[in-house]
């Protein structure tokens, strides 16, 4: 609160006031962004103006120009408040209604939620509506209410009905997860919900379960039928797209364009706190418009608006379009014309950004519309180029495909490799700060130059954790391929014997009838935990027959272990190998864990089919050369994001 107060009586400082009008009109006169000529102006003013003086005395006043700055009519340039340094203008808004969510995607927040926000410090019903109609008056023509899930707010109707006053406001749209549309769609068009957009991940229930942690697939569907229903052409569908979880519905969404109205929008997996973001889980459009092509060869490229995010095609004679959110691969940052209102009441000008301005401490210490618009202007006057100034994720031959030198290594650290030794050096921010941060300073990164990496919030200094092996491109190769890019076993003669130990990990979501089943020791083919456990510790025993370029291994010793999740109905495989050798056993690790979750597979078959191996990873290895830990060795629900 002390930091939002003292940024507020900055922006209120006279002197700080005519330094920041001078510059703007100045930067109007010198750029493409060019100031109203009944704002702008003259040298001779400019030249005349008294910083020394109390504001009331300047010469040029500082509250006429601001009220002239304001652009309501459409044959005038737009509001330079909302106009950025490279001439983007910023023409649609996005206010989070609520920090509180019904799902637990597994992409978006932890399995536990997040710590909300005391309801004090979030946004009233009033203050939405202020904030709204200040931008609504300096040019924003389409509003997006979020959340969290925004359809949780008691008032939303009302909110709606509201906003629809607002003169020069075109577009009021909301984005729902849809577990309660159906029934709350009616009173939400009255009010006047012109655009809706509804999340969906998948079309097979059980997978959508897994993915939300919760009920309420058919409930989904049914909002979209009833939006259709109700006239609304096209219902957007956002679907988020991860490898290993739903990249093999693509094709599946892209039919159900044939016969209804909707228009999928492909959305590229992007880092948020908490996510666990992974860069291997990530699909580029590219990849999936490339797969769609093999089967609908003649889908075309149908033609958008200028700031529209959505790369959007159709395949002739359907109904319905798709979509791509190309934010990690192509990012469209050049377009941006998007400002968001946090919950709490804070202006994000970047949704990568961590940078936050306070509007409701403004409003709630008395700020008049003017000195508002100080603020928001000179916050998007700080916006940067792209990605918040962050990320840059560098250009690929393949467009929309990304560079193989992208590695995420360990659990939410991000190392980007293919810098030159020369390159100036480069901070690469984590995937956890890029998510609905609150605090106006980052975290303290771990800089080690030149390519710099950041420790997750939650790690400790002293962990024997392993960041990043940088090589050059000159080094980098494959350990089992000869000169000539053959095969060949690595030559371990030269190593020194030592202990080396290996753990890895396997998650098999069942589904609530062979969990059952499993639990209670009542499948028709016996004890599946101890067969899979024998399994498990046998097969460790035949990596080197099993994976060819692996060396025969003697075992100290190996553990099988099983961890049982009720609420997601999975069976969490723990192995630990351990040898005195000249090189590791994370292969040994690896391979009990797999055939250990084969066999449960095998052992539960009977009772369903619909059963998902998932996240086979290895949790840690020691001993060798490099030690490499995950920074949670152990989890308690089967949350597949990786290492």
């Amino acid at each position: 609160m002390a930091t939002h107060a003292s940024l507020f009586c900055r922006f209120l400082d006279g002197h700080r006031r005519v330094q920041y009008f001078r510059k703007l009109c100045v930067r109007g006169a010198n750029s493409d962004t060019q100031l109203h000529p009944s704002v702008a102006p003259k040298q001779s003013e400019l030249e005349s103006i008294d910083t020394t003086s109390a504001a009331h005395k300047y010469k040029f006043s500082i509250k006429t120009a601001l009220k002239q700055k304001r652009f309501t009519d459409d044959s005038k340039p737009f509001s330079a408040f909302l106009t950025d340094t490279f001439g983007r203008r910023h023409s649609y808004l996005r206010i989070s209604l609520t920090e509180k969510c019904n799902l637990r995607c597994q992409y978006c927040m932890p399995e536990d939620g997040v710590k909300l926000t005391p309801k004090a410090q979030l946004l009233s019903t009033a203050e939405i509506l202020t904030i709204a109609r200040l931008f609504v008056h300096e040019g924003v023509d389409k509003i997006r209410l979020t959340g969290g899930e925004p359809l949780i707010r008691p008032d939303v109707v009302d909110i709606i009905a509201e906003l629809r006053k607002l003169e020069g406001l075109k577009t009021i749209a909301v984005t729902t997860n849809g577990l309660n549309l159906a029934r709350t769609l009616p009173r939400l068009k009255q009010a006047g919900l012109s655009h809706i957009n509804i999340s969906l991940d998948t079309l097979v229930p059980a997978k959508f379960e897994f993915i939300v942690r919760r009920k309420g697939f058919h409930k989904v569907m049914e909002s979209i039928d009833k939006a259709i229903e109700m006239g609304y052409n096209p219902v957007k569908v956002n679907c988020v797209v991860m490898r290993g979880f739903n990249e093999d519905e693509v094709m599946d969404f892209v039919a159900l364009t044939e016969k209804k109205p909707v228009e999928v929008r492909f959305i590229e997996y992007m880092p948020f706190d908490g996510n666990k973001w992974n860069f291997k889980k990530m699909v580029s459009y590219q990849e999936m418009l490339d797969q769609i092509r093999q089967h609908w060869p003649d889908i075309g490229m149908v033609q958008t608006g200028p700031t529209d995010t959505s790369k959007t095609y159709q395949v002739p004679g359907f109904k319905g379009q798709v979509g791509f959110i190309t934010s990690m691969s192509e990012h469209f940052c050049g377009t941006c014309n998007r400002l968001r209102i946090t919950a709490d009441g804070n202006l994000k000008v970047c949704l990568f950004g961590n940078t936050e301005v306070s509007l409701r401490d403004a409003i709630r210490s008395g700020a008049s519309d003017e000195e508002l618009l100080q603020i928001i202007g000179a916050a998007v006057g700080r916006k940067k180029k792209q990605h918040a100034g962050h990320l840059s994720l560098p250009q690929t031959t393949h467009p929309g495909r990304i560079s193989l030198h992208h590695i995420l290594n360990s659990e939410d650290v991000l190392c980007l490799t293919d810098w030159k030794a020369s390159t100036k050096p480069t901070r690469v921010f984590s995937p956890n700060i890029y998510g609905h941060l609150r605090s106006n300073t980052s975290r303290s990164p771990l800089e080690p130059a030149p390519i710099s990496c950041t420790l997750p919030p939650n790690a400790k200094l002293h962990q024997s954790i392993r960041l990043c092996h940088h090589s050059s491109d000159t080094d980098a190769k494959l350990s089992h391929t000869d000169a000539q890019g053959r095969a060949s076993m690595v030559d371990v003669s030269v190593k020194v014997p030592s202990c080396r130990t290996a753990s890895a990990q396997a998650i098999v979501l069942l589904g609530p009838t062979a969990f059952s089943l499993l639990r209670e020791n009542q499948l028709v083919k016996g004890d599946a935990l101890a067969v899979s456990q024998i399994a498990g510790i046998l097969a460790s025993k035949q990596t080197s027959n099993l994976i060819p370029l692996c060396h025969p291994l003697p075992l100290d010793h190996v553990t099988v272990t099983f961890e049982l999740d009720e609420k997601q109905h999975a069976a969490i495989i723990s192995t630990t190998c351990r040898t005195t050798g000249r090189t590791g056993v994370e292969m040994e690790a690896l391979t009990a864990a797999s055939v250990a979750a084969l066999t449960l597979y095998d052992m539960c078959k009977a009772v369903t089919h619909n059963i998902i191996i998932t996240d086979v990873k290895l949790i840690s290895k020691t001993g060798g050369k490099r030690d490499f830990h995950c920074f949670q060795n152990t989890i308690k629900s089967p949350d597949v994001k990786g290492c």
